[in-house]
Formats: structure tokens, C-alpha cells, sequence
């Protein structure tokens, strides 16, 4: 593995080298805004060439979806410990759209790429299976009796939460006019999932 650079410190694994561009990327992130970053930049402040970044991820916008994928484990935690305050299917169902509507926008790294008008690339990062695996871990995690409702396999679950993330995406990307309160989404996502979750 060649280490050009790296400020006298290379590397020890490809792992490694990659999780410290990341880290570059962020700080980028964080200093400059979004439409300021480039892939020279994310070079400089790891103290590599453009070469050794393009070697590790073939563009910018790889490196912006793994700065989020970074911060999706954080982000899955607190909406799951959100939702383990409701007590039925139906309810951790509706939450979890309203929870994500209300709250992405605001996150770091997710909402800079959202707000920033980096629909597709936002979009094909929640329409992923790995998204929908993560949606499914929140909500089998979430202690409700989804077997009670006719959710009994993982293939179930990963389902549903393919369907709330393909819900809050289109909140998000499509907003009502005037938008939806709050308990706007709530009724509107209750009076159509909640029929089949059994309530």
C-alpha cells in the first residue's frame, strides 16, 4: 500500500487510510460548507494527493456518502431510543416517519446534503438495502409485539421500513403546501399504515 504523504503518519491498513479521509472530508465539511469542498481540498487536509484520495474513492460524492454513513449509527440510536416511548406498532410506525421528517434537515452531515440540493445523492443513500437493513434494526429493536400485528420475519420488518423511509423521503423531498404540522403527518401516516399494523 504506497503513502504518499499522509503528514509523516501513514496508515497502517486500507482501512485505516480510508477512515482518515473521511475524517478530512469532515473537517472540510465542518470549516467550509458543502459547495466549498472539494477533492483537493479532502487531499490537503490529509496530507495526500488528489491520486492517493482518487486510489481510496473514485469521487467526491463517495466521500460525502461514507461522511454520512458515518453518522448514521448515531442518528439510528437516538430515534431509537425515540421510539421505544411508544407502546404499539402503529404508533412507533407513525413516530418514526415524524421523527425523521422533524429531524434529518437538522443533522450535521445528512441534512447539509439534503439542504445543500444533493436530492439524488440523498435519495439513492435512503432507498439503499443497507438503509432499509438499519430501519429494520431500529425497528426490532423497538419493544412492541410486531408478531401480534403479522410482522414475523425480518424480510417483514425490512419491508416496513422500506415503506416509512420511502415515506419520509417523499415528506422531505415534497412538501405539502402550506406544509403538514407535525400531527398533519401523524394523522395522514396513522389513517393509512395504521390499518396494517392493527390499528
Amino acid at each position: 500500500m504506497g503513502h504518499h504523504g499522509w503528514q509523516g503518519n501513514p496508515p497502517g491498513t486500507e482501512d485505516e487510510a480510508r477512515r482518515r479521509i473521511v475524517e478530512a472530508a469532515t473537517a472540510c465539511l465542518d470549516r467550509a460548507g458543502l459547495a466549498k469542498t472539494s477533492l483537493s481540498d479532502v487531499a490537503a487536509e490529509a496530507g495526500v494527493t488528489r491520486q492517493t484520495v482518487y486510489r481510496y474513492f473514485p469521487s467526491l460524492n463517495d466521500i460525502l456518502r461514507a461522511v454520512a454513513l458515518a453518522g448514521v449509527e448515531e442518528f439510528a440510536g437516538r430515534m431509537e431510543r425515540h421510539l421505544t416511548s411508544f407502546g404499539s406498532p402503529t404508533e412507533v410506525a407513525v413516530e418514526s416517519v415524524v421523527f425523521a421528517v422533524r429531524t434529518l434537515p437538522g443533522e450535521r452531515h445528512l441534512g447539509l446534503l439534503l439542504q445543500a440540493g444533493e436530492a439524488d445523492f440523498f435519495t439513492v443513500g435512503v432507498i439503499s438495502p443497507l438503509a432499509f437493513s438499519y430501519g429494520a434494526r431500529i425497528l426490532r429493536n423497538v419493544p412492541v409485539d410486531w408478531a401480534a400485528v403479522g410482522v414475523t420475519t425480518d424480510d417483514d420488518l425490512q419491508g416496513l421500513a422500506e415503506i416509512l423511509m420511502r415515506l419520509f423521503l417523499s415528506f422531505l423531498q415534497y412538501p405539502s403546501t402550506p406544509p403538514l404540522t407535525d400531527d398533519g403527518i401523524r394523522a395522514l401516516v396513522r389513517r393509512w399504515i395504521g390499518p396494517a399494523l392493527g390499528g
